[in-house]
């Protein structure tokens, strides 16, 4: 019996030691993140884990005045801090701003994959519970502080996106799309959320981001992917890596664009009038891809998630395999670089930063954690050339950094972008609790 339970102990350690080995030498990137960003990008060999790199920073908090770095000529500020893991923003018509704090819901299941997912949301600075609540912060004066600060709803559940139209303020909750009246200048609702359509929870990727259509009747809400590669199977996918269009005046939706892995930041291109957003691409094959990236998305348009990336490229891991799909895999129309975690999305037309600023897209990148070195964290600006596409050979261009200090610790990490009523460009800091005011400097 002694000899049964040495050999398990053995085999245990070499389990062990095997993993430690793994863990200290994880995949790291083989050539610069500039060649996997643009229109053009590198798209090297995939690398597949077994087990995924992990490298995220740990979460310090901003310490003794100290603040994100603005690119020269801008300067920065807080307008408001001492929130409760800001995520989304959106600007009323009267330039009051409400902010989503919120997280993800309680994840489902247990055992080591729950574990070690708890773990790293915890490092990451996203194990706190979601507070579930709507706040709505007001400068008054336009000063670029917010002096005033009210709960404006409570009771949601990971609430994200909001959007106005025809007087409702529309809410994407983690499971279903609500809806309350809005009533200009309120700075609190007590009216009960009433249901507009259900959508699809549990899982990864809970946020619900929710814009109004150019054409005033309908909704655009982003529904990301339960898992990284289906691997959980794909009918836990379904209607799911997707964007909806939702006529809320009788509740009817249907799937306007599919194979978008995870959706976040949406917007309307202001010269176009068409649907851009920007997606988290998949996990898992190295440092040096997928990329995410930033698109334009028409009605009926397949990204390949999650058999393909990049417009056709074949991810083998995907089974059943779907090979009557490839030739019709969008391609997106700009990388980002892997896994720089891009959720936020505005595009430029009501920011007044200066010149350099005035035609593109702001971009929060909420920072990697499947990659070495981490990439992300920060704010980047991609500029745009007449006809309503990122110019040709432009990469993307630092706006807000200093997210990580000088031993890599994350002080904050950007997520959702606007504009204020005076073209301030706000950046929501989820860990670092604060919404940043980046302006010209004066």
């Amino acid at each position: 019996m002694r000899k049964h339970i040495l050999i398990v102990l053995v085999l245990i350690g070499l389990v062990v030691a095997g993993t430690v080995a793994y863990l200290a030498w994880p995949d790291t990137a083989e050539i610069p993140i500039e060649q996997v960003q643009g229109a053009r990008p590198n798209i090297t060999a995939p690398r597949e884990q077994t087990l995924p790199t992990v490298k995220v920073a740990d979460v310090v908090g901003w310490q003794n005045g100290a603040k994100p770095v603005p690119a020269a000529g801008l300067q920065v500020q807080p307008f408001a801090a001492g929130l409760d893991h800001p995520r989304w923003m959106y600007r009323l018509p009267n330039g009051d701003v409400l902010v989503a704090e919120s997280n993800s819901p309680p994840r489902e299941g247990g055992g080591i994959t729950g574990w070690v997912m708890g773990k790293l949301m915890a490092k990451a600075g996203a194990g706190v519970p979601s507070a579930n609540r709507i706040t709505l912060l007001r400068d008054a004066n336009g000063d670029g502080v917010a002096e005033t600060r009210t709960t404006f709803m409570t009771g949601l559940t990971s609430p994200f996106g909001m959007t106005l139209m025809n007087g409702q303020l529309y809410i994407g909750n983690t499971d279903a799309l609500v809806r309350v009246p809005y009533t200009e200048g309120a700075t609190t609702i007590t009216a009960t959320p009433e249901l507009v359509v259900k959508l699809p929870g549990g899982g990864n990727h809970w946020a619900r981001n929710v814009i109004a259509a150019p054409d005033g009747k309908t909704l655009f809400v982003s529904v990301g992917s339960a898992s990284n590669i289906a691997e959980n199977g794909l009918a836990a996918e379904k209607n799911r890596a997707t964007i909806w269009q939702v006529w809320p005046g009788d509740k009817n939706w249907r799937v306007y664009a599919s194979g978008l892995r995870n959706a976040n930041g949406m917007a309307i291109n202001p010269t176009s009038g068409n649907l851009w957003t920007v997606v988290n691409e998949r996990d898992m094959l190295g440092s040096d891809i997928v990329p995410d990236y930033l698109t334009q998305v028409s009605f009926g348009d397949q990204f390949g998630w999650p058999w393909y990336y990049w417009g056709g490229y074949t991810d083998t891991r995907v089974q059943p395999t779907n090979p009557a799909l490839q030739q019709y895999s969008k391609r997106p129309d700009y990388a980002l670089g892997p896994h720089v975690a891009a959720l936020g999305l505005t595009f430029a037309n009501e920011v007044k930063l200066g010149d350099r600023f005035a035609q593109g897209a702001f971009i929060g990148e909420h920072g990697s954690w499947n990659r070495k070195p981490v990439s992300g964290y920060k704010v980047v600006f991609v500029p745009f050339a007449d006809g309503g596409f990122p110019a040709a050979k432009s990469k993307p261009v630092d706006v807000l950094t200093g997210f990580l200090n000088a031993d890599g610790d994350a002080q904050g990490r950007p997520v959702g972008v606007i504009a204020d009523k005076t073209g301030g460009l706000l950046v929501a800091d989820d860990v670092g609790n604060v919404i940043w005011r980046v302006s010209a400097a004066r």
